[in-house]
């Protein structure tokens, strides 16, 4: 069983993902302390500058800056491995708490912005293919162009003025409601910013899905199906579909660990509490523990995305097994 694994790779992508986040926690340390001012000015704004030296060096060790940048990341890297995030001093909580109330709004408008990019997408690719070079792969071709041409926060912009004013229908202008305290208010909010996110990823789904099925329906044993006379739709859906399955799934993984980290302009449009918009308040107020392992955390679920993808698509094709 350990050959097995061992032959798998799944050592091998483990030790890289490790490296990965190493590499992710280095640079985020390094690009926020490349930002102007600390925590100190901060918190204390022009107040700060009327600081003693005294005053001030009891808050740089208060904050833990008094000591050298390797000491101050090694003592952060320490803390997350034990669990501690660290602590937010604007918002009186620890990093842990706010990470834990915020990861699953992220969660569920990408899981959400995911469903709606797959049915659009796959949808989208499978008609486009079906007629190579028609005024039906035509359109599928703007859609999906129109998909990766559209800014996020121009189209979420649009769409919340539109319907407010419009339709009087804008339910992200009331606080936000969790799924399990008030689900259709819930589902209500995160309408808007599902539909936002999945109409940008639904467009590399549909190209993906587009090519994959093309080359696929050139294959001989496509050809054999066809002659032997198996329906048209069980021939799509059973031997076309399927076999397209790899390349679509791959493309979902890396959608959805982006959407996870990537969320954060849809986010401050529709005043959603997630993940996203947590590290963006956090560089706005040089709030270092707050955006280092926030960072660490979005880092650390898209490459268990990555590695999840990877087993799962194994199982689909056992032809890469050995890869």
């Amino acid at each position: 069983m350990l050959d097995t694994f061992l032959h798998n790779g799944t050592v091998r992508r483990v030790g890289q993902a490790l490296f990965t986040l190493l590499g992710v926690a280095v640079l985020v340390f390094v690009m926020l302390r490349a930002i102007p001012g600390d925590q100190i000015t901060s918190n204390l704004g022009t107040e700060a500058a009327a600081l003693t030296p005294d005053q001030r060096a009891s808050l740089e060790e208060y904050y833990g800056i008094d000591q050298p940048l390797f000491s101050q990341f090694f003592s952060w890297l320490g803390n997350m491995v034990t669990g501690n995030l660290g602590f937010s001093s604007r918002a009186q909580e620890s990093v842990a708490d706010l990470t834990l109330r915020a990861l699953p709004v992220t969660f569920e408008l990408a899981v959400l912005s995911i469903i709606i990019a797959l049915v659009v997408g796959i949808l989208l690719g499978m008609l486009s293919a079906s007629r190579p070079n028609s005024a039906r792969d035509a359109v599928g071709q703007v859609v999906g162009l129109a998909g990766l041409s559209i800014p996020a926060f121009l189209l979420a912009t649009t769409l919340m003025s539109v319907l407010a004013s419009e339709f009087g229908f804008n339910p992200n202008g009331e606080p936000y409601a969790g799924l399990f305290d008030d689900p259709l208010l819930n589902l209500q909010q995160m309408f808007l910013p599902a539909l936002v996110l999945g109409f940008g990823v639904a467009a590399p789904i549909m190209r993906i899905t587009r090519t994959a099925v093309l080359e696929i329906k050139s294959g001989d044993f496509v050809r054999t199906a066809r002659a032997k006379g198996v329906p048209p739709r069980r021939l799509q859906v059973r031997h076309v579909l399927r076999n397209a399955l790899v390349p679509i799934v791959t493309m979902t993984g890396l959608q959805f660990g982006y959407l996870l980290g990537g969320a954060v302009v849809v986010e401050q449009v529709f005043s959603l509490p997630g993940i996203g918009r947590q590290v963006l308040l956090g560089i706005q107020q040089n709030e270092y523990a707050l955006v280092q392992s926030t960072v660490l955390i979005i880092a650390l679920t898209f490459v268990l995305v990555n590695l999840l993808t990877d087993l799962l698509y194994r199982i689909i094709d056992p032809r890469v097994r050995a890869a």
